[in-house]
């Protein structure tokens, strides 16, 4: 479950600049604490819808998540960015990939 302040998200649903400002809260839920998840969020068209040379553009990466928790518990391996679109309406993709074991993972050197 992710939530930006106290609204929940959802597939689709239009958020406004100034209320991904802050990182969101990202509850993973499940039973098992020695599972481990991986969370990435990503902006699939930057700079633009347009001209998205930049896409993928990585606003946060978090590992090590334990399965009884959230994002808060894992390794903040790229601290959150908070999106600043200049042009359009932008898609942000979070995705949570369960993790074989806990791994080491270093930052990419650039988001983009």
């Amino acid at each position: 479950r992710v939530t930006f302040g106290n609204r929940t998200v959802s597939n689709g649903c239009e958020l406004k600049p100034s209320m991904v400002a802050q990182q969101p809260r990202v509850e993973v839920g499940g039973n098992e604490m020695r599972t481990f998840y991986t969370l990435v969020m990503v902006d699939p068209d930057a700079p633009s819808p347009s001209d998205p040379n930049l896409r993928e553009y990585l606003h946060w990466l978090v590992t090590d998540i334990p399965g009884t928790t959230g994002a808060s518990f894992g390794q903040e391996v790229m601290c959150y960015e908070s999106p600043r679109p200049t042009m359009g309406i932008h898609r942000f993709v979070l995705v949570l990939f369960q993790q074989l074991g806990r791994q080491t993972v270093y930052a990419p050197g650039w988001r983009q």
